[in-house]
């Protein structure tokens, strides 16, 4: 009856870690005047972005930031957020948009495409390896950019809505991170 007992806490054991293991991971950004972006992480395939990105949540980082990046001409591109400088700083001075952490997270290929509401690392163009907390939508597909840069998540419900909605300037009011 022990070694019973013992097989099948073993048994339950394995299956709520592969339940645990199995939960999705999103990130839920409350964009001012907007409504709600939920982004589901590709924890799996991009393990040390996603990382970072959810470390830097879970502190606050993204709270307060706006997006410092909007272009649609000639074409809907990209909206960008996470240079720390725009919270409070003017968006039209020189060098917004450099700014960070101090980190750098090596480029991840995770085989996900630049469709349209996938979620990326931005970086210096230069640098594959330099990537930190700033990170950017797709308003389109834009599979030249496929291997270049580490796509870490995919906008999924209404999002979408709001996401072609952004403008440069409007303010992420808070972020969190949810598991399912």
């Amino acid at each position: 009856m022990k070694s019973l007992s013992r097989l099948v806490f073993l048994v339950l054991a394995i299956f709520v870690a592969a339940i645990s293991s199995a939960a999705d991971t999103f990130m839920v950004l409350d964009i001012q005047g907007r409504g709600e972006v939920r982004i589901k992480l590709e924890t799996a395939k991009a393990p040390k972005t996603t990382g970072h990105i959810i470390k830097l949540v879970e502190a606050g980082f993204y709270n307060g930031l706006r997006f410092h990046r909007a272009e649609r001409i000639p074409r809907p591109f990209l909206v960008q957020v996470g240079d720390p400088n725009s919270k409070d700083g003017d968006l039209s001075s020189r060098g917004m948009g450099q700014g960070g952490t101090g980190a750098t997270i090596p480029f991840e290929e995770t085989g996900l495409s630049h469709v349209e509401g996938a979620v990326g690392l931005a970086r210096d163009p230069s640098d594959k390896n330099s990537g930190d907390s700033q990170f950017y939508f797709m308003l389109s597909d834009n599979k030249f950019l496929d291997g270049k840069y580490t796509v870490f998540g995919q906008i999924v419900g209404n999002g979408l809505t709001v996401l072609k909605s952004i403008d440069k300037g409007d303010r992420i009011t808070t972020a969190r991170i949810e598991r399912k």
